[in-house]
């Protein structure tokens, strides 16, 4: 497998040094142009190794594949990744080095400006020696999240170009934008992917897969107050800051981010701002079970119910924006899908796990559109910061997975 090796770390570095950050804020699809950067590298390295049916939306930044079966019988099967960098931080000018064999020491970034990237502040840098990494230097984010996915399944892609004897079936094949900031791949076509179920390659810690994540919506409050002179304020003034601090108190106070963990959920009370008229209030809320994460709806009605009985009717209101919802009830439709995964991350010699993801994915909200999609981690680490780093070997251990995956589909 030395082939991958060199093939998944040549591509990786390419990648890495295409600035493909997102945006928060705007309404732009994609929400920055650079982006179309990579699009166009990887739609045009789709027809060099062979690829059917390549195609890139120019207006909505998605690109497409598809490797056509060859085997009688086997069920189509997709992968999905996405070509963004979170905007946490600078993702211009990358410069990927290589530490081989890593040793277990401390690791110096950037001499001159004395960034050392160390195992007391990173104990899991400790799980790869032995390994190579491919690291930054300590100025920028590197991007394995997630282009050592498609590292990974752009050379998944070559091996069968280059063993057409290889048996597989349909392997349908996208690169979405956005998903750092929410895009949740909204703009992928399902009926141009060809394939009716797929995977996700988003996330760290090889080996590790997930068919259950949170149940999320955003939550925005908002509190109409009366202002007077406060000389002459008594009986007549209707602070909206106090109503929302009230608001804000009673929410339960150990469900929250910091104080949960697990398949427990929370609310997250992301911002506050406001005046004595007008006060709004953000809050996110979560949790994997979706009658839990109901009850956690109802309650912050109750809160505003509460509140408009104090100080009048229609002083508080309470909208919500759904972001996404477990993909579990769906992928437990189609038990196989977990199934192949687990046996050919097991085939590949590793122990596979899995964890009730507290976050969401793309595959969250595929899976809802009516796109089964659970997740395979990547294998990078300390995503969406200067000390991100993949080590190559894991790169390689996906290509292995993948190509396992696709054989167990021709079943």
């Amino acid at each position: 497998m030395n082939h991958f090796y060199e093939q998944t770390k040549e591509r990786m570095i390419r990648y890495a040094k295409v600035d493909t950050q997102s945006a928060n804020g705007t309404d732009a699809v994609p929400t920055t142009a650079k982006q179309f950067d990579l699009a166009y590298m990887l739609k045009d390295e789709l027809i060099r190794i062979g690829v059917s049916d390549v195609w890139l939306d120019e207006e909505k930044c998605v690109v497409y594949g598809t490797i056509p079966a060859n085997t009688e019988g086997a069920r189509p099967v997709g992968y999905i990744a996405h070509m963004d960098t979170a905007p946490d931080a600078s993702g211009t000018n990358v410069r990927p080095w290589v530490f081989e064999n890593y040793d277990g020491s401390d690791i110096v970034l950037n001499k001159e400006q004395n960034i050392v990237m160390k195992t007391a502040d990173f104990p899991n840098l400790l799980n790869y020696i032995g390994q190579d990494l491919i690291l930054t230097d300590g100025t920028t984010l590197l991007g394995g999240d997630d282009k050592a996915s498609i590292a990974a399944i752009m050379t998944m892609a070559e091996y069968y170009h280059d063993h057409p004897e290889a048996k597989h079936g349909v392997i349908a094949l996208a690169f979405t934008p956005d998903e750092e900031v929410g895009g949740l791949a909204r703009d992928l076509d399902l009926e141009r992917f060809a394939s009716p179920t797929a995977y996700t390659l988003d996330g760290d810690w090889l080996g590790y897969y997930e068919d259950e994540t949170f149940n999320a919506s955003a939550a925005k409050v908002t509190i109409k107050g009366i202002s007077v002179h406060t000389g002459t304020a008594k009986g007549i003034m209707k602070n909206a800051v106090d109503i929302g601090v009230e608001f804000a108190s009673a929410l339960p106070a150990f469900e929250k981010p910091q104080y949960t963990e697990g398949r427990e959920g929370f609310f997250h009370l992301i911002s506050f701002s406001g005046t004595c008229e007008h006060t709004e209030l953000q809050l996110i809320i979560r949790d994997h079970s979706l009658e839990q994460f109901l009850i956690r709806e109802e309650y912050l009605k109750k809160i505003t119910a509460s509140l408009n009985d104090k100080y009048g009717a229609e002083t508080v209101t309470v909208s919500f924006t759904e972001q996404y919802r477990s993909m579990k009830e769906v992928i437990d439709q189609v038990p196989y899908m977990i199934e192949y995964l687990k046996q050919a991350i097991t085939d590949c010699g590793i122990e596979p796990k899995s964890l009730a993801f507290r976050g969401g994915t793309d595959g969250s909200a595929l899976s809802h559109r009516g796109l089964p999609c659970p997740n395979l981690s990547a294998g990078y680490e300390n995503a969406h910061g200067r000390f991100e780093y993949v080590p190559i070997q894991s790169m390689v251990k996906n290509v292995e997975i993948l190509i396992r995956l696709n054989e167990l589909y021709c079943r």
